[in-house]
């Protein structure tokens, strides 16, 4: 193990996932987790030095992170060590494009991009799933299971409540509905080459428990009371620093810094300081509220 200056300890080596999947889950979780404080630190060190000793401990400490996220796509039937790999590959990302003075942990904001990368590994490797190539049909696909009321084959009526809620056509539901619960010989011999090892038909094991009633209304509930917090201390800030918020993180062609100074004639680190100043206001605004 080796020391960095933020006094956090690290492997020195990590073989990948798909090696030896136990000992690298042992190994992640061993990984102390950073402070607020040192999470900062190594955030600006990389964001304004592009420090890469700070980014690699900044991936490192959040690496069972990313492994608890992959364990909840493992009803897709694909390797976990390669769900996990893909996952690391969306937080390196995340770590690239992290902004210290957003005010928010980097485990907020990388989830976004571990949840993509995965997402796309799954849609390309799970054959029965081939047709999943828009972004409403990956909605549909990865959102289609909890939507259902039963286990039943949905009614034409469910079909359309269903579509409508994730703006589809009922033949698309129905589709995928078919292919979800389709019987693929192919796909379901998978596994090691033990002969007692049971093989799973990818109907049985398709249940993902991400998608418990009880957390989805409460997540449900928690986004709504969140946003409406959002928009009201939007609607407290000048328009200009609501414009800058608005074209730096809500739309979703995101303004750079420069592009917003040439507008407003001014430098980007003015830009940048009227962006951390509305993020604080907007910080406090939603935690009074």
């Amino acid at each position: 193990m080796t020391t960095d200056s933020s006094n956090q300890l690290m492997p020195l080596s990590l073989s990948a996932p798909g090696v030896n999947l136990g000992a690298y889950i042992s190994t992640v979780n061993q990984i102390p987790i950073l402070t607020a404080e040192q999470e900062k630190e190594l955030a600006e060190r990389y964001y304004y030095d592009q420090d890469l000793d700070a980014a690699k401990l900044l991936v490192m400490s959040h690496l069972r992170f990313v492994v608890h996220i992959a364990r909840s796509y493992a009803g897709y039937g694909l390797p976990q060590g390669d769900l996990i790999q893909e996952g690391n590959l969306g937080l390196m990302k995340a770590v690239k494009r992290f902004d210290p003075n957003m005010g928010v942990r980097l485990v907020s904001f990388a989830v976004h991009w571990i949840k993509a990368e995965i997402h796309e590994y799954v849609i390309r490797n799970w054959r029965i799933v081939k047709i999943a190539t828009t972004k409403a049909q990956r909605k549909l696909f990865f959102n289609l299971r909890s939507l259902k009321k039963s286990s039943k084959k949905l009614t034409l009526e469910e079909a359309r409540s269903i579509a409508n809620d994730l703006n589809v056509t009922p033949e698309q539901v129905l589709e995928m509905e078919g292919r979800l619960t389709a019987y693929d010989a192919a796909f379901e011999a998978q596994g090691d080459d033990d002969d007692d090892t049971p093989h799973t038909a990818p109907a049985l094991y398709l249940e993902d428990n991400r998608y418990d009633p009880a957390r989805l209304i409460e997540e449900e509930d928690y986004e709504e009371q969140s946003t409406t917090a959002l928009h009201e201390a939007m609607d407290q800030l000048d328009d200009r620093s609501r414009n800058i918020l608005q074209r730096r993180w809500l739309d979703d062609d995101k303004s750079t810094l420069h592009e917003l100074a040439a507008e407003y004639n001014v430098s980007a680190e003015r830009i940048r300081q009227l962006e951390k100043n509305a993020m604080e206001k907007i910080k406090t605004a939603m935690s009074a509220s």
